[in-house]
């Protein structure tokens, strides 16, 4: 298995966070089944590496220029993006499940370790993205999160992040002045799909595997760029309109999307049913929350089966929650915190091969158009 030395994480650590004067304190931030049957070899093995880095950062500390590392470990929340407990237990090592965590150490809120910890690392089983974001807001600290991170990522930690920032802040420079965006989909060469994204009022975001600012956090690996549409809380309706088409599995469904959320879906199969359920019982699921442009595939990065990693490979959009990203729908939007979900679907040929991504336009307010891809490449780079 893959690893990082200890001189690769205190370069990782001092390229992702470059120095502030308030760093004192790391988190490591993991997440533990909360019974047994529930744990898998994955989740095993990232449990592994979180504790190798631990022990690594404790003894580089001072290189670091920091006065301690933490790991914090806390009972796993059952879905992406949903919000935190409100105690996690600083432990010296990580229990096998949540029902170990009293006898593994003192539990503290989460608020106060925020507020004692000024950096973390969440290499977690389920995405802690949307609540850290929101928390780094509010405290300051900086985040990096690695949901599903696994040892066939690190190659992905030494990439050329220069490069990475340099297409990152293009893409982000045209999303900022982007009224909207036209995508054109072929579906098995033939059906053309298109859908407006309604981008006014918004501002992008970008993610370069950098956290310079205090206040901010964001995925690692990184390396896109992306925007929330405008999702109509101005009192004026969003634009967002037309058809999605997904492959899953082998089916191809086709989401009929109006004031930027999917409505209804067009398909036979048992994905579509599931889809169509899913809307249902969750309308929040359907609010288009994320229009992202992954870069690393640029650089000859090739999915694992890992959407952390993945998203960052080309085009994606995503459903479900967006407070993290500036949007409008949250926790409270969906019927339970388990329900909760921010899912990316990715647009390229390995992961949708019977879905072609023709071309992505942005238009600007006076009505400039810029062709940011065609046949599934970028054409400004």
């Amino acid at each position: 298995m893959e690893t990082l030395t200890s001189n690769d994480l205190v370069q990782l650590l001092a390229k992702v966070f470059p120095r502030l004067p308030q760093d004192r304190r790391l988190g490591i931030l993991v997440d533990v089944p909360c019974r047994r049957h529930e744990d898998h070899s994955a989740w095993r093995q990232r449990r592994r590496l979180a504790g190798q880095w631990a022990r690594s950062l404790k003894r580089a500390k001072r290189a670091l220029g920091l006065e301690g590392v933490d790991t914090i470990v806390y009972a796993a929340v059952g879905s992406n993006n949903a919000d935190l407990p409100p105690e996690a237990t600083i432990c010296e090592r990580i229990p096998a499940t949540a029902a170990a965590l009293p006898r593994s150490g003192p539990a503290v809120a989460f608020a106060d370790i925020f507020a004692a910890h000024q950096l973390f690392l969440a290499p977690t089983e389920f995405s802690a993205t949307a609540p850290l974001k929101n928390a780094a807001r509010q405290f300051g600290f900086r985040a990096a999160t690695m949901p599903g991170f696994t040892a066939a990522m690190i190659p992905a930690l030494r990439l050329d992040y220069g490069e990475v920032g340099r297409r990152v802040a293009r893409l982000k420079e045209l999303l900022d002045h982007a009224a909207a965006a036209e995508v054109l989909f072929i579906v098995d060469g033939r059906q053309e799909h298109r859908i407006r994204f309604d981008l006014r009022f918004r501002q992008a975001h970008e993610s370069s595997g950098r956290f310079s600012q205090a206040g901010t956090a964001g995925n690692l690996p990184s390396g896109e760029a992306y925007i929330v549409p405008y999702e109509g809380e101005k009192g004026e309706k969003s634009g967002t309109c037309g058809e999605l088409p997904v492959q899953i599995e082998d089916e191809v469904v086709v989401f009929e999307v109006r004031e930027n959320r999917a409505v209804a879906v067009a398909g036979s199969g048992a994905a579509a049913r599931d889809e169509r359920r899913h809307l249902e019982e969750e309308p929040a699921y359907g609010n288009m929350a994320e229009l992202g442009f992954g870069v690393l595939g640029d650089f000859g990065l090739q999915p694992i089966g890992e959407l952390l990693l993945d998203e960052k490979l080309g085009f994606h959009v995503a459903f479900g929650r967006s407070d993290h990203f500036g949007g409008r729908i949250g926790a409270a939007d969906f019927s339970s915190p388990q329900a909760v979900i921010h899912l990316d679907r990715l647009y390229i040929p390995a992961a949708q091969p019977r879905v072609a991504l023709e071309r992505v336009q942005l238009i600007a307010e006076g009505g400039r158009a810029v062709d940011v891809m065609m046949a599934g490449k970028y054409s400004i780079f």
